[in-house]
């Protein structure tokens, strides 16, 4: 699968992608209407990747001069085709973090202005994440939160994380997207 980045600095650069079915880089129309989604906020945003996978949707905020971007992966193997995405568009080894990403969330207090969330579908990762959004709604400033799943995946109204709304969504094939909206 080829996927490219689509926009600023880092434009029309091919990233390298795992070979295993098990990932589903974001598709580019799904990356183009998201950024579109979110405008201006990107540029000098401190952005969270989990799932990283390729990297494609963090790359995409870093192209667009988002101020630092931290990327979870925790498979060795995506994480070293992530590392060799990363060189190639500038981004510091020190911004890949090697685990799992809800681990992650736990240990890490860290605020982020964008949080961009494309786990494997099918296992209950959606649920898994809400109550760590849900205890990130009490940060002070406004923030975002994309998140991809399954149709039997997707945050009903009862289930979105107290603090946070819908902004925007879509579907593209068999991957449903939310943008939610922290104010």
């Amino acid at each position: 699968m080829t996927v490219s980045i689509i926009a600023g600095r880092h434009r029309g650069r091919r990233l390298l992608t795992p070979a295993d079915s098990g990932v589903r880089p974001t598709p580019g129309v799904v990356r183009e209407r998201l950024f579109n989604w979110l405008g201006g906020v990107v540029a000098g945003a401190r952005v969270l990747d989990l799932f990283a996978g390729s990297g494609a949707l963090g790359l995409e905020a870093w192209s667009r001069d988002a101020k630092e971007v931290v990327f979870v992966e925790k498979n060795p193997r995506h994480r070293a085709l992530l590392l060799q995405n990363l060189t190639a568009c500038g981004v510091p080894e020190s911004q890949l973090a090697g685990k799992d990403a809800l681990h992650y969330l736990q240990q890490n207090a860290a605020s982020f202005d964008i949080v961009l969330a494309d786990p494997p579908f099918d296992q209950g990762w959606p649920q898994r994440l809400a109550s760590c959004f849900a205890a990130r709604a009490t940060s002070e400033k406004p923030c975002w939160l994309y998140l991809e799943s399954s149709a039997t995946e997707q945050w009903q109204a009862a289930n979105i994380p107290a603090g946070w709304q819908t902004y925007r969504h879509g579907h593209c094939g068999d991957a449903f997207y939310t943008l939610f909206s922290k104010q």
